[in-house]
């Protein structure tokens, strides 16, 4: 009752008012202690107002992560791999509804949420995969920016849904900006790039979260971007995030980042100081540390009532967006129900994104699929019944998880043989001097060695317990142990088809020719091993393709600490690699053709592409189709080649389709050495195909490219 006697109209519980409106009337209502209480990531309760507490961090990189069950989808790595944004979306969108049913299930059951509980996700990590040796490059999208951008975009939109007025969950684009290790530096690295490398290579996925899939939110990364804090830096955040892009969402640090700011980076003298400099930079909200002394920071006068105010709305703006504060009938996400969690649904949903993810690097003589003439198999290697290679990082569980062995065994047609032994670890030698494994493999008609890398030797710092660098390889050769199992398995006569699972890539050297057949698989989820057998037996053809270009040795790699893009990546690089950025066979032939321009008119407006592409062999696949571009004549440090690009098609034998794909006029643009993006007069060619453009990639088994020049006056 208002002190005239009549009732009051509490603003913020109205759902038909506008939001900045319902967000200024709640804040409004909240004493400056209950403020301070909104600022770290376990966000305090209301009880007056009836407001449960709330814990931000949550994560759903490929499910829903660190909260019990849930479906654990391939890690990030593999389903960039498939190059399908509209599978991207709907997984996406099945981990949303995963997070929206245990949520409402956990505050029914507990009345609040605790850490992992929530509706905002601090997923996608949208970093450039720029160094093979990064532990955490498997949670991303690959090194190409276009395809990361395009990739994102599907995971935010799936992810958040497209309700006009209520979020299905929030996602978050991290870590923003310039971030890709070594992860034992990462609190205290000071990265230098150059601005041609920043706008062109590490902030254009951003840029297209922001601007076109609308992310709620953007995390902040650990280390400095040009002597700045990235957690509070007046360029990244100010600048560029919210001026050049018009971000309306809020900001969340990485975990115990803050601290850094002091503890690490030694700019600033304090706990206060930073809480003040990061909050009115624009972080609105701390994981782990620091806000608590934002009440000394106004006491002091560093920050005022308003900066508060400011950052809270932004945060408030998000769960009412998510429906907190809402009639839970008037939310449509509220009542997905719990029967979604681990359901059939979207354990086939899994299944098909892992056999879309797994790319075949090698099939001398059409090894695979398994053929009738086999009697015999023997499974052997660290990875086949390894639990831990499912599931990369971040990752949640499932009681229907299947190794890549009792996917094989469960396939194993009657009548074949199979036997399976360990044969080696990942890393340890043999302490016995006799290992059956190289009898057994020696005896059997196929060998299928399960080896690569696991997530015990890659990941986060702290977390790969088998790796001295903090999560990140050292090497990235396959490890001397399993090189040398597999070499003593050939020197014994095996036929071998290897298996490889990983989040990077893997240098084999003259392993490669010891074997008949390569299928890397990734992390592929819970279903991984059914995925794999459908493919080995030819239930399934593989269609993956490289997100990341596999360097021939560690010794092609520039200094991992060096930021600059000369020498990385298939857009930068010269070294002739192992297999090439978009590279991956099938288990049929494509050809490529009738490449032109469709659409007349001014070249530098845009216009459509069409080419054509034939399945020429004798089963049915899918083909994904590459348009990269080169600046002919440039003088700016442009990329070599550009993905602009891609379609996925499914084609029956013989059967020939004409994909269309469009030219923007952004993508004709290059950068210059202060970041503008600028349109030179010259030529231009295009490449279409199955792979980035190269010798390598039509040397290892892909269809020829066709290629078309253009020219801009």
């Amino acid at each position: 009752m208002s002190a005239n006697g009549t009732s009051e109209k509490i603003l913020y519980l109205d759902p038909t008012l506008p939001l900045a409106e319902r967000v200024q009337d709640l804040l409004s209502r909240l004493t400056l202690e209950e403020k301070l209480g909104q600022f770290i990531h376990p966000v305090k309760g209301i009880p007056r107002l009836g407001i449960p507490a709330y814990n931000f961090w949550s994560e759903g990189l490929h499910g829903v992560g660190r909260n019990g069950r849930a479906t654990v989808f391939p890690q990030v790595i593999g389903m960039s791999a498939t190059w399908n944004p509209e599978l991207v979306k709907t997984i996406a969108a099945a981990i949303g509804d995963e997070g929206r049913a245990k949520f409402h299930e956990t505050l029914r059951v507990k009345g609040e949420t605790n850490l992992y509980q929530g509706l905002t996700f601090w997923s996608p990590n949208i970093n450039i995969f720029r160094d093979p040796r990064w532990g955490r490059g498997q949670e991303t999208w690959g090194e190409d920016p276009f395809l990361t951008g395009e990739m994102g975009t599907a995971f935010v939109c799936g992810l958040q849904g497209e309700h006009p007025k209520y979020l299905r969950a929030a996602a978050c684009a991290k870590h923003f900006a310039v971030h890709s290790g070594p992860e034992k530096y990462r609190h205290s690295f000071n990265v230098r790039v150059s601005r041609h490398d920043l706008y062109a290579s590490y902030l254009p996925a951003f840029k297209k979260l922001v601007t076109e899939a609308k992310v709620e939110a953007v995390m902040g990364a650990y280390n400095r971007v040009l002597d700045e804090p990235c957690c509070a830096s007046p360029l990244l955040l100010q600048d560029i995030l919210r001026g050049e892009w018009g971000f309306a969402g809020h900001v969340t640090s990485d975990c115990w980042a803050l601290s850094d700011l002091h503890g690490a980076h030694h700019v600033t003298s304090g706990p206060v100081e930073t809480a003040a400099l990061a909050l009115k930079t624009g972080c609105d909200i701390s994981c782990g540390c620091t806000y608590d002394h934002l009440g000394a920071a106004l006491e002091q006068g560093l920050i005022s009532a308003a900066d508060i105010d400011l950052a809270l709305s932004r945060t408030l703006a998000t769960r009412f967006k998510l429906g907190m504060f809402d009639p839970q009938e008037q939310v449509p996400y509220a009542a997905t129900p719990m029967s979604v969690v681990g359901s059939k649904k979207h354990r086939n949903l899994a299944y098909r994104a892992a056999l879309q993810s797994a790319v075949l690097l090698k099939n001398e003589g059409n090894t695979l699929p398994v053929g009738g003439q086999v009697r015999s198999i023997f499974v052997t290697g660290p990875a086949a019944a390894s639990l831990d290679v499912l599931l990369g990082n971040y990752y949640g569980v499932n009681t229907q998880m299947t190794t890549l062995l009792e996917g094989i065994v469960g396939r194993l047609p009657e009548g074949i043989k199979l036997e399976y032994r360990p044969g080696c670890q990942w890393t340890q030698e043999s302490l016995s001097p006799l290992n059956y494994a190289e009898m057994e493999a020696a005896a059997s008609d196929l060998t299928i060695v399960c080896a690569g890398t696991s997530p015990l030797m890659e990941g986060e710092e702290g977390e790969s317990i088998l790796t001295a660098e903090s999560g990140d390889r050292a090497q990235i050769e396959l490890p001397l142990v399993q090189q040398n199992f597999i070499r003593n398995l050939s020197a014994r006569g095996a036929r071998i088809v290897l298996v490889l699972t990983g989040g990077s890539p893997i240098a084999l050297g003259e392993i490669a020719e010891m074997v008949e057949a390569i299928l890397f698989v990734w992390y592929p989820g819970q279903d991984g091993g059914r995925a794999v057998a459908s493919l080995l037996f030819g239930d399934a053809v593989p269609s993956g393709k490289l997100t990341i270009t596999f360097p021939q040795s560690t010794a092609d790699l520039p200094p991992f600490e060096d930021y600059s893009l000369a020498g990385r990546t298939y857009r930068y690089t010269e070294k002739e690699p192992s297999f090439p950025f978009g590279f991956g066979l099938s288990y049929t032939r494509f050809e490529y053709g009738g490449i032109k321009i469709a659409r007349a008119g001014v070249l530098a407006a845009g216009f459509q592409v069409e080419v054509t592409v034939k399945n020429t062999g004798e089963v049915a696949a899918d083909e994904v189709v590459q348009l990269y571009l080169s600046a002919l004549d440039t003088r700016l440090p442009a990329p070599l080649n550009q993905l602009i690009g891609f379609r996925r098609v499914s084609l029956k034998p013989g059967q020939s389709k004409t994909v269309r794909l469009a030219v923007e006029p952004e993508m004709l643009m290059q950068f210059d050495e202060d970041g503008r993006q600028i349109l030179e007069p010259g030529k231009f060619r295009l490449t279409a195909g199955g792979c980035s453009p190269g010798a390598r990639g039509v040397a290892l088994g892909a269809a020829q490219p066709v290629t078309l020049e253009f020219e801009i006056p």
